[in-house]
């Protein structure tokens, strides 16, 4: 697996998370945009650790794994308390949190 492999493996992944991100108006969609776009930084991290022989890469990534799993938990609950008040799940419509 070339250094070329892995750019383009990423770069593709990354892209699609953002389309996701900016096209899609689901929050639930959004979040799993935010994830691949996570996720491809992980594989370049990694795999740039591997072609180092250095585990900063590693580490680095471990450490943005706990971030995601953090962001997710908080995520999904606003996302489940604005759905359980206002019953919709578009974007667009939210735009302030109000108790």
């Amino acid at each position: 697996m070339g250094q070329e492999f892995v750019l383009l493996i990423s770069a593709s992944v990354f892209c699609v998370g953002a389309c996701g991100f900016i096209i899609r108006k689901n929050p639930l969609i959004m979040f799993m945009s935010v994830e691949l776009m996570l996720n491809s930084v992980n594989f370049l991290l990694i795999a740039y650790s591997s072609f180092l022989n250095s585990l900063d890469g590693q580490i680095f990534a471990l450490i943005i794994m706990t971030v995601a799993a953090a962001e997710v938990v908080v995520g999904l609950a606003i996302i489940l308390t604005i759905f359980r008040t206002r019953h919709e799940m578009d974007v667009d419509h939210i735009n302030a949190l109000k108790g």
